[in-house]
């Protein structure tokens, strides 16, 4: 069978990660197209032993595209993912453009891959925010066994989130106060080297920031619409993995060894968690990984039935890029693309 797949913003660090996880995956394509911008095309990039070169999304013809895997930015998203919808191209969209618009399943697939079937409706399946995803994920098996009330949470984000010249900006500050100088900050509003900056997004009217929104709706689109969400997002002087100390309250009681025994049972979870000996995760020994990691489960004692946990997740590989590819691989197996 011929399927041909694409990947827009295949020259950005989380494109780079999907073609690296289509090829690890052996992910049954025929043929592989990278598409970026005009001033990309022609470039060569990597797909394991293989050269690939970049071609311009804003000339590719997507009729008898069977996949296109979307990361190039939510205005380039919103121009040529309809356009490749249109032309029979199911699309795996990672920006925030399409996330709550109602037609668009926005799917974790760990948690909610019957959503997957409402693809049709406009060909376009939308990816979560990288935060939202590893939360839902940890939180899936908890709310089945005890339905989950309310989410309190603060984030720990690395700058690969915001991108590569994000990370170079932690790099270079970090360098410039070594040799006492000092680097004007550019992609973020604070300077980031040995400092937390309790921004990411822009900030909204009511004093929330577009990360902290993204948390709350998302997570009710995905998990349940009657879940209250509460999140602080900052970023912190990391390169890669984003972490969370995340709060839960439940309608009804629920166990630390019932919340154990149910994460360590889950698909996609890797439980780490016995403080007494220090193994706990942090985001040195999640990064380039793929699972979902916890640790630090206890009860909460501020709440009738509360539990707190510690979740750490590479956020360019199950926060964006392996998300992405397992949608792909469902749509493949189950939906015949």
């Amino acid at each position: 069978m011929t399927r041909k797949i694409a990947i827009a913003g295949a020259t950005g660090n989380v494109g780079r990660e999907i073609l690296n996880l289509l090829y690890d995956r052996k992910f049954p394509a025929s043929e592989i197209i990278p598409l970026a911008s005009q001033n990309s095309a022609g470039k060569k990039i990597s797909f394991g032993d293989k050269t690939l070169i970049v071609q311009s999304l804003d000339s590719y013809d997507f009729k008898g595209t069977s996949i296109g895997l979307f990361s190039p930015g939510g205005k380039v998203s919103a121009i040529h993912a309809p356009r490749a919808g249109n032309a029979g191209c199911v699309v795996i969209d990672n920006t925030s453009h399409f996330r709550m618009d109602k037609d668009v399943p926005l799917v974790v697939p760990e948690v909610n891959p019957e959503a997957i079937a409402d693809f049709k409706k406009r060909n376009i399946i939308a990816n979560p925010n990288c935060s939202t995803i590893q939360m839902v994920v940890a939180l899936k098996p908890l709310h089945e066994i005890a339905k989950i009330k309310r989410i309190v949470v603060a984030t720990y984000q690395a700058v690969s989130g915001a991108g590569k010249e994000a990370m170079d900006e932690l790099y270079n500050s970090t360098k410039k106060i070594y040799e006492n100088q000092n680097l004007e900050p550019k992609k973020f509003s604070k300077r980031i080297a040995f400092n937390v900056i309790p921004q990411i997004d822009v900030f909204m009217d009511d004093g929330v920031t577009k990360e902290e929104w993204k948390m709350k709706v998302e997570t009710k689109k995905i998990l349940d619409s009657n879940i209250e969400v509460e999140a602080t997002c900052v970023r912190v002087p990391v390169f890669n993995c984003h972490s969370e100390a995340i709060n839960i309250e439940f309608e009804k009681p629920i166990s630390v060894e019932q919340a154990r025994k149910a994460l360590e049972n889950t698909d996609g979870v890797l439980v780490v968690d016995n403080p007494h000996e220090m193994k706990f995760i942090t985001p040195i020994e999640a990064s380039a990984k793929d699972p979902v990691f916890v640790s630090r489960i206890r009860k909460d004692y501020s709440v009738k039935n509360g539990l707190s946990m510690w979740v750490v997740a590479d956020n360019l590989k199950k926060g964006a890029a392996l998300n992405a590819v397992q949608i792909a691989e469902i749509l493949v197996k189950n939906y015949g693309l």
